[in-house]
């Protein structure tokens, strides 16, 4: 089946048979044409294609597809429903209609947060969900246009090694050696909905029944005066508009170009921003204390937020700071490494000594199956930094809490008995942890667990700041870095005008 923009969908196809290559080709026509009224200020015409996406069959197909084959697709809304079914998915597109549609509460849950504490989470509903993707496939070619380049947090092609990766490049000089460490307090709760409806460009009356839909907790409704739920498909979009022109405001007090830009680039001021986390270098602690601090605290009250006392925070280089999970800092020897931080260290080992505690009845091969995809993905997280000897570290550790649990459950057996059941040697490692591989085809692979330390340290390449990935002259770039696009999409896509 092939399906174009304002086309119908044959009520007698099945959702297995739709050419999702089409579909997408589709929708990516129509974003890159809102990305070049948007670069070319035709707000009109940005409307005009927002709407004509919005209803088309192909941006309906892709909505549905996204929030019934993501990680909550199984997750229900108050109503518990969820599309698990071809016909169900059908109907669901079928569903989203823009005239009456009035989108239900959310469902509150809370889920833990590192501090010990709880971050509440808004469930909608999956057909809430797949009208907030339908729309998010026309809002984020904007707001990729629009947003700062120093921002890499819910953006195609962009990830946390980015952010880390611009730390060093504005940092591994001597200057500039300080740094605002800024946090913003309940951020995703506390946005303002007067600056959302006056400044996302979107069907103003769709945004309004998201932002005023409420929630409910213990089967009681509560309303919703603020901020833009945690769960949400499009609220990281909504924040990010929210938060993009922070970088404008700095060149503007620090310009690099024209009449005093010479004291510009003296300051030395650089944003780099994950979502709501960010941290802006300067030369001096004065400039950050004295012009920093108060303009950013202005750009976010015009938002409805505010800087958290406790953890926005100055700091020199020298001192280190963490951020995304690392560990920025100067030794005095003057290099600027980054290196897993400590708290990232203890958090994945307290993982690791939980799971080894909740199996410690369990075979070895099951405590293998879960401990493998927990230090792998740690490991691949911290893989472009300077951790070797961390993840050397951190193997000696996750040795010693298996070791206390072979002996525990062999209390009577000696250590070269428990060694030879639990050990083996493989290459030029000895005392790896194993087990027999249950796979009749596999019997002589044995199951061995995973070590960080040989995870291989890569440099991380820093992602082009003006990289747009709905535009088309950015594609090949896009092919060359993620591989992420086949081979055969991006001719046929740079093709369109």
């Amino acid at each position: 089946m092939t399906a174009k923009a304002g086309a119908s969908l044959d009520t007698s196809i099945l959702w297995e048979a739709i050419d999702w290559f089409a579909v997408e080709t589709s929708v990516r026509r129509l974003q890159m044409r809102i990305v070049k009224a948007v670069q070319e200020k035709r707000w009109n015409k940005v409307k005009a294609l927002q709407r004509l996406l919005t209803h088309s069959i192909s941006g309906k197909l892709s909505a549905v597809h996204r929030v019934t084959e993501n990680d909550g697709k199984r997750t229900p809304g108050v109503d518990g429903d969820i599309w698990n079914t071809s016909s169900k998915k059908l109907q669901g597109v079928f569903s989203l209609r823009q005239r009456g549609y009035r989108p239900r509460p959310l469902r509150r849950i809370y889920i833990p947060k590192a501090n010990g504490k709880l971050r509440p989470l808004g469930i909608p509903t999956i057909r809430d969900r797949a009208m907030q993707a339908l729309y998010l496939l026309a809002l984020d070619p904007v707001a990729e246009t629009l947003a700062d380049r120093g921002s890499y947090g819910f953006r195609r092609g962009r990830s946390c090694a980015d952010a880390i990766e611009r730390c060093f490049t504005n940092l591994y000089r001597r200057s500039p050696s300080w740094v605002l460490e800024g946090d913003i307090k309940g951020c995703f709760d506390n946005i303002s909905h007067r600056w959302l409806l006056d400044h996302v460009p979107m069907d103003r009356s769709i945004l309004r029944k998201w932002l005023k839909s409420g929630y409910l907790e213990n089967q009681m409704f509560y309303d919703t005066t603020s901020g833009t739920p945690q769960g949400g498909t499009i609220s990281p979009v909504l924040a990010n508009f929210a938060l993009d022109g922070l970088e404008k405001r700095l060149l503007e007090a620090f310009p690099v170009l024209g009449p005093g830009s010479w004291r510009g680039k003296a300051a030395q001021v650089h944003l780099i921003r994950y979502a709501d986390d960010f941290v802006i270098t300067a030369n001096s602690r004065e400039i950050l204390v004295d012009r920093v601090k108060p303009l950013v605290e202005a750009f976010l009250a015009e938002r409805g937020l505010v800087l958290s006392p406790e953890k926005t925070l100055i700091t020199h280089v020298s001192e280190g700071f963490d951020f995304l999970g690392q560990n920025v800092r100067r030794y005095p020897n003057g290099k600027l490494l980054i290196k897993p931080s400590g708290k990232s260290f203890r958090s994945l080992l307290t993982k690791a000594q939980a799971v080894v505690k909740q199996l410690w009845s369990a075979p070895a091969g099951t405590l293998i199956a879960r401990l493998n995809p927990i230090i792998r993905g740690w490991a691949n997280y911290h893989r472009h930094v300077v951790s070797k000897r961390v993840f050397s570290r951190m193997d000696h550790m996750i040795f010693r809490i298996i070791w206390r649990w072979a002996k525990a459950r062999h209390p009577k057996k000696g250590m070269r008995w428990i060694k030879r059941k639990y050990y083996m040697r493989f290459g030029h490692r000895d005392w790896w942890f194993f087990a027999p591989n249950d796979a009749p085809e596999q019997r002589h692979i044995p199951f061995r667990l995973f070590h960080a330390n040989s995870t291989p340290i890569v440099r991380h390449t820093l992602v082009h700041s003006g990289l747009n990935p709905y535009d088309s002259e950015w594609f090949s770039y896009m092919e060359k870095r993620t591989r992420r696009y086949p081979v055969q999409i991006a001719p046929t896509l740079m093709g369109v005008r």
